[in-house]
């Protein structure tokens, strides 16, 4: 970690870019170009993209086909599937070649990427022939990374300017028009409201909740046609998905509602609070009580104040914890929530800081009552808290939820009063 850090401070931009570029050439040459013997999809956008990817892997398996694909939650290969422990959604070029290989020696008919603009800006995304580019939507995320949100969004762009077969693109979403300039021989648009897609006449139920969820479900559709599957198969396949693992994943229903959620940017959040709001899981004398914190390593401090402004508009009580603090002052990000709490005047009473993640969680669950809803955020899935030093602690959020809320059901069992 401190080597990339002196590397990055030293290694003139152009000499590191050329660096990057030369690796992804390298790596599928040593791999043999496996993206020409495959259909590439590739996913990108700012929020959504690891269920978009869960989604279009279930069409595709529906419909017969074998099908290979990298989240930030899992790489899966036919039947095989093991969790994506790298802390990092888009693998480095020697390691996504490798993969695509893979693929193709297990006879993967497809392969489904999510798509980072970290990810394109290191040239991970060449020399990978994709066929088909699809955008969730674009909200200011990794700023500081690009420069600026016109940095960010152009950086996107790149995955469809090399896509030329197929764009699949989120109408509704005000990037909408950058996104279409880009020439495909098909396009593809969707949207609640408006878009190419017509599902009226075909009835979908599903089980993942939020109008977010719905805009991920059309995309998903949405590739589904364009590689001649039919809506009664997409209709079939999305409603067997019932949950995707960190995403609204509700962990514990009695006697209080725990919901797991990934939810790090400023959109994200802030629909997943609106969801749990406008749900039926959330009752007139229910509370909201949050647990979230903001990834450190200097990464897009600006948003920092905002999530705490949105936590004072949706939630009851509020829990400040740690959330992958690197080598920063765990304390200074806190401190930076909080500052936008303040602003909003909201109850400070109502507000714990609480670094150890764990006892934050213990804390929620020390606070909820019957009917309340506690929402743990920015962690979802992931397998690792990232630390100081370029430590990495095993961490597993749903499992950590499940274990200290057994341990206050004993204690309460144990405080009980004998009747003996």
């Amino acid at each position: 970690m401190k080597m990339k850090k002196i590397i990055k401070k030293f290694v003139p931009a152009f000499l590191l870019s050329w660096y990057h570029f030369l690796l992804a050439f390298l790596g599928a040459f040593f791999y043999g170009f496996p993206s020409k013997k495959i259909k590439v999809i590739g996913v990108a956008g700012t929020d959504g993209k690891s269920t978009v990817v869960s989604l279009i892997t279930k069409i595709l398996e529906k419909a017969g086909y074998k099908v290979a694909s990298i989240s930030s939650i899992r790489f899966k290969i036919g039947a095989k599937e093991w969790q994506n422990t790298l802390k990092m959604t888009m693998p480095g070029r020697l390691k996504i070649q490798k993969f695509l290989r893979e693929a193709v020696k297990a006879k993967c008919q497809y392969a489904v990427l999510e798509v980072t603009d970290e990810g394109i800006k290191q040239y991970r995304h060449r020399y990978i022939d994709f066929q088909v580019a699809v955008l969730t939507n674009i909200t200011p995320e990794h700023i500081e990374a690009h420069g600026s949100f016109e940095k960010m969004r152009q950086m996107n762009g790149k995955l469809f300017q090399v896509t030329k077969n197929c764009h699949i693109i989120n109408l509704e979403d005000e990037n909408a028009e950058y996104f279409l300039q880009f020439p495909a021989k098909e396009k593809y648009t969707y949207g609640l409201n408006k878009g190419d897609i017509n599902t009226k006449n075909t009835q979908f139920k599903l089980h993942l909740i939020g109008d977010f969820n719905k805009y991920n479900a059309l995309a998903a559709i949405c590739v589904g046609l364009s590689q001649k599957i039919d809506l009664k198969t997409c209709q079939q396949a999305l409603e067997e998905v019932k949950v995707i693992p960190g995403r609204m994943e509700v962990v514990i229903k009695e006697p209080f509602v725990v919901i797991v959620d990934y939810a790090h940017t400023v959109n994200a959040l802030k629909s997943v609070y609106q969801t749990i709001q406008d749900s039926k899981l959330k009752t007139k004398d229910s509370k909201m009580i949050c647990v979230f914190g903001s990834c450190g390593g200097g990464r897009d401090k600006w948003k920092r104040p905002e999530l705490g402004k949105i936590a004072a508009q949706y939630c009851d009580k509020i829990i400040l914890t740690n959330e992958d603090p690197y080598d920063e002052d765990p304390n200074q990000i806190l401190s930076q929530i909080k500052s936008g709490i303040l602003n909003l005047k909201y109850q400070m009473s109502n507000v714990f800081e609480i670094l150890d993640r764990k006892k934050a969680i213990k804390k929620a669950l020390q606070l909820a009552e019957p009917g309340d809803i506690v929402i743990i955020t920015g962690k979802g899935a992931e397998p690792w808290m990232c630390v100081e030093g370029g430590r990495k602690i095993p961490w597993d959020e749903r499992k950590i939820v499940h274990q200290e809320f057994k341990k206050i059901q004993k204690n309460a069992k144990d405080a009980r009063p004998s009747l003996a």
